[in-house]
């Protein structure tokens, strides 16, 4: 009993004396906030975990609070919240490239990051500025726009599948899951990338995609990874036989992961060490003789495929399915973009190619409107200068701070965007003609030296899936409505109330001229 008590007074002890440091000490003890959230992770905990993705609304609660509490104390608009015991948030779109910074600025992932993927050895967590640029180094190259140029073939080949795959479901009669759809040859061409060869996701499984599904189940276990990272070791270690016992629908991340294992070691023992100018995959240059062999083991490389895939297929995937619904909904929209399209795409099937679709004034409207509606990854993505304080009004964010602006608070802001919850291609058309260059608030793929690596990629699948999609095909929504794409909950990419966005519709019809 006696050594109970003790243990229990311990424990109390040590909950004061950690609240009061939190509240009257801490360096971050003057930057405003709720105190509860000041003093503990629990209130994070409570919305993003018990309540389900709910933390960013509580978020954006505490700006109107202390945002306005600051205007009125303080002699600037500091939009600036300390939204748990150690990271702050800023909302201003303004101050976001101090945050995601360039070169010129050291800039690490705060170390509560790597849990959240269950993927600690890919480029995407790794949390040193100089290890993440040693990292991201080798796969520049690929991700350049001369080399996805290069990879444009690719695109059309899975673009023309994907038609042809349309016309199929529009023979059936059957509605569709458009995301389901566009995931498919999202990950074909990305696989194809990595692997020098597809995982047939157009032949073999469409309309079905398990791929999605895997990933699916991942984002939704992303709150808890976070709090309780050891989950990570356990999930990533279950055999795929025993997964599908214990929960079918994760076994099918446990079946990606095993394949994606299996290749990495197929690719290690194959030893190609090609020279740099022969590289054909981003699994070669992964395997470049100057890396150490510590950034060349088995599990990284299998690490790094399973982030590629996910970041290759899903959040581009989502992007088209929500462009597709609203250009089914805006009647006037779709027509004036088939007007334009009509001028490099004679035929429904024409395969105009990038350049040409990138000089397409609407187009490019409709392909930054859907961004930055899409948001992109939902969840905070925490930045931290290392041994520099930066200084955001009064407020000094000391060196080594976790610092968010999350994407939604940009491209929602409606100084900058009027009206943002309204679908608006021509806002970017009065934009260009008042020489506003509204572009530079599109954060969908962050900014800085962490910058979404596949940026180029993405816009080279969305312009010509978009732009193939809107000119051959007629939509019709299916059990779908605004409900079914409204940002509700955060699982890495935005979530509706009742679970991922979905866009399903029948093909009404397929344009022949």
């Amino acid at each position: 009993m006696g050594t109970t008590l003790l243990i229990l007074c311990g424990v109390v002890s040590f909950l004061i004396v950690r609240t009061t440091y939190r509240l009257c000490f801490h360096p971050l003890r003057k930057i405003p906030g709720p105190r509860l959230a000041a003093a503990t992770h629990l209130v994070e905990f409570y919305y993003d975990v018990v309540k389900g993705g709910k933390f960013i609304w509580e978020v954006e609660k505490m700006h109107k609070k202390y945002g306005h509490w600051q205007m009125l104390t303080a002699r600037f608009i500091g939009p600036i919240v300390r939204i748990n015991p150690r990271q702050v948030h800023i909302n201003d779109p303004d101050f976001y490239e101090q945050i995601y910074s360039g070169s010129k600025s050291r800039r690490d992932k705060d170390t509560s990051y790597p849990p959240r993927l269950s993927a600690s050895l890919s480029v995407i967590s790794t949390i040193s500025h100089d290890h993440h640029r040693l990292r991201r180094s080798v796969m520049n190259q690929f991700f350049s726009k001369r080399s996805v140029m290069k990879l444009e073939p690719i695109i059309q080949d899975k673009t023309d599948k994907l038609a042809d795959r349309l016309k199929e479901v529009h023979a059936s009669g059957r509605p569709l899951k458009l995301e389901y759809g566009f995931s498919a040859l999202t990950a074909d061409v990305i696989t194809h990338y990595c692997y020098g060869t597809s995982y047939r996701y157009l032949e073999d499984q469409f309309p079905e995609n398990d791929l999605r599904d895997a990933f699916g189940g991942l984002f939704l276990l992303n709150h808890i990874l976070y709090f309780f990272p050891p989950l990570c070791a356990i999930l990533n270690n279950i055999p795929h036989r025993l997964m599908q016992l214990i929960d079918p629908k994760s076994s099918v991340m446990a079946y990606l992961r095993a394949r994606l294992h299996k290749q990495s070691s197929e690719t290690v023992q194959q030893n190609k060490s090609p020279k740099a100018g022969d590289r054909e995959t981003i699994f070669d240059a992964l395997l470049d003789p100057s890396l150490p062999p510590s950034e060349k083991t088995i599990e990284r490389l299998s690490e790094e495929g399973l982030i590629l895939l996910g970041a290759g297929s899903e959040t581009t995937a989502n992007t088209m399915a929500l462009g597709a619904y609203h250009l089914t909904r805006n009647k006037p929209v779709l027509e004036k973009l088939r007007a334009e399209l009509m001028q490099v795409m004679v035929s429904p099937d024409s395969r105009p190619t990038w350049s040409e679709l990138e000089q397409l004034p609407y187009l490019t409207a409709v392909i930054n409107e859907t961004l930055r509606m899409a948001i992109g990854g939902s969840w905070r993505l925490p930045r931290v200068s290392p041994k520099e304080d930066l200084m955001y009004g009064k407020y000094v964010v000391p060196a080594g701070t976790p610092m968010i602006t999350a994407s939604y608070f940009v491209h929602m802001n409606s100084s900058i965007f009027p009206d943002p919850y309204k679908f608006d291609p021509d806002r970017w058309i009065r934009a260009n003609e008042r020489g506003e260059r509204l572009s530079r608030y599109i954060v969908s793929f962050s900014k800085g030296t962490r910058a979404c690596i596949g940026i180029n990629m993405a816009y080279a699948e969305l312009y010509l899936v978009l732009a193939r999609v809107a000119r051959q095909f007629e939509f019709e929504l299916f059990d779908t409505n605004e409900d079914n794409v409204r940002f509700a909950r955060d699982y890495v990419v935005p979530h509706a109330e009742n679970g991922p966005w979905s866009v399903k519709a029948y093909i009404k019809d397929v344009i022949q001229d």
